[in-house]
């Protein structure tokens, strides 16, 4: 149950007294006898609703009211008068406040203002509510123990926020760009609103415009007889995300573009003009500015996608996530399969880590599934995985001329620790080179920061 937290301010006691004796047990109340305690107690303890006396010692409800609302747009305030002053009445709504009501107070009429106005809140906070639990069930991929993909989420977070700054997410192949968009639709405002998905690549390059932005009656040969409502504007009043944007055509990208800039758009074969208002999430694996010095992607389009930008590390640059990760996919298959798999056998752990997981979390997802089918439980071993079992070897770390004139004695060598003395005499370079700037050094090796700190991290540099 959503409980709610409300502030009375009047400067007279005996208002003061009855609000409090005829509200008491249904919210959590706190009276005030001027505007400025009250503003001070809402620094640190945000109510939900405030009833506001216009006329107070001191600051006026009327210049108490914005105070409240640049504090916390969300907090809604109903203001009391001693009489109908209509002037201040309209200051005070032109203000931001909710309702307004007239001394002698009529308590019916008041409950029944607050209950109003809680009830915009109350749907305001189940969403909030629905939103959590929806990122807790939705985004186990990213779930990890690196601080890489720490700070990639509490990016997202922050972002997310905002419900029409377009974000433009970049990674590699399987690395979870979709599930980035997700977690971005549902922490954001728009949540209430359609997440619509269009995989730029698989749609004809002849048909894209009209997919995203409809068309009408006769627009071409073979269009429906009644026209077609495109993805646009299926995504109005929430989020559009393209997969591979960098695969639009040059005519959809100045279509898009339009959009971006004004939120306009006209369907093909039509001429009249739709104005929807959607955030656009775009994601890639291509270098969209190689394309752009190659002619194929606009360059006003790119810097109009990327007004936020989300870099996933790949999953071998976050190595200690690898594990977490398949152990999630393992539990969700072991009740899909109804096998009674619990656990990781630890070699088949070094092996799921020292792998090189070209197609990241979705390889990861596949082995495990396959795993899980042909294994029989309660570990999952390497046999499981299709792993070879091989030795170990443990020589303690590389030398830096074995490493850079490599020699594969016969009982093998530990590929990982060469990798490893590499990068390490790579980052200490990059870092002398650059003054011991981290962001410097990242752009040097041409990976993102949060990657960059992460391996400096774990080579202890």
């Amino acid at each position: 149950m959503i409980a709610f937290s409300l502030f009375i301010v009047d400067d007279e006691d005996t208002i003061r007294r009855t609000l409090s004796i005829a509200l008491e047990g249904r919210y959590r109340l706190a009276d005030f006898q001027d505007a400025e305690s009250a503003i001070e107690a809402a620094r640190t303890d945000r109510p939900d609703l405030v009833l506001l006396d216009i006329g107070l010692p001191g600051m006026s409800g009327i210049e108490a009211l914005p105070v409240f609302k640049r504090m916390d747009p969300g907090i809604l305030v109903i203001v009391i008068t001693a009489y109908e002053d209509v002037k201040s009445v309209v200051s005070a709504m032109k203000h931001g406040a909710y309702d307004y009501v007239v001394k002698p107070l009529n308590l019916d009429t008041l409950e029944v203002s607050i209950r109003n106005a809680l009830e915009s809140i109350r749907l305001k906070k189940e969403v909030q509510l629905l939103q959590e639990r929806y990122l807790r069930e939705n985004l186990p991929c990213f779930m990890g123990e690196s601080d890489t993909i720490h700070d990639v989420m509490d990016y997202v977070g922050k972002i997310a926020g905002s419900p029409d700054t377009p974000v433009l997410i970049l990674g590699e192949t399987g690395t979870g760009k979709e599930l980035i968009a997700s977690a971005i639709h549902y922490r954001s405002p728009n949540f209430h609103g359609p997440l619509v998905s269009v995989n730029c690549a698989a749609i004809p390059r002849e048909l894209i415009e009209s997919e995203l932005f409809g068309y009408e009656k006769g627009a071409f040969s073979g269009a429906s007889a009644g026209g077609k409502k495109g993805l646009v504007e299926q995504a109005d009043g929430g989020t559009l995300f393209l997969d591979e944007v960098g695969d639009l055509s040059l005519e959809a990208q100045a279509k898009l573009l339009r959009f971006l800039e004004e939120g306009e758009y006209y369907r093909v074969g039509g001429t009249r003009k739709f104005t929807v208002r959607a955030r656009v999430v775009s994601a890639t694996n291509k270098n969209l500015e190689d394309l752009i010095r190659k002619g194929l992607f606009r360059e006003d389009l790119y810097y109009r996608l990327a007004v936020a930008r989300v870099e996933i590390p790949s999953l071998t640059a976050r190595r200690d996530d690898i594990v977490p990760i398949a152990m999630t996919f393992l539990l969700e298959f072991s009740r899909k399969f109804d096998k009674p798999f619990s656990g990781i056998s630890p070699d088949a752990r070094e092996a799921l880590k020292n792998h090189r997981w070209k197609g990241n979390v979705r390889e990861l997802r596949n082995f495990v599934e396959r795993g899980v089918l042909v294994g029989k439980g309660p570990e999952m071993t390497l046999k499981d995985l299709g792993f070879e079992e091989r030795p170990i070897i443990e020589d303690g770390p590389l030398s830096a001329e074995e490493v850079l004139h490599p020699f594969v004695p016969p009982e093998g060598v530990d590929l990982r620790r060469a990798h490893d003395t590499l990068d390490m005499h790579i980052f200490r370079e990059a870092l002398h080179k650059t003054g011991g700037n981290e962001t410097q050094a990242a752009q040097l090796l041409r990976i993102n920061y949060h990657t960059f700190r992460y391996r400096r991290k774990k080579l202890g540099l």
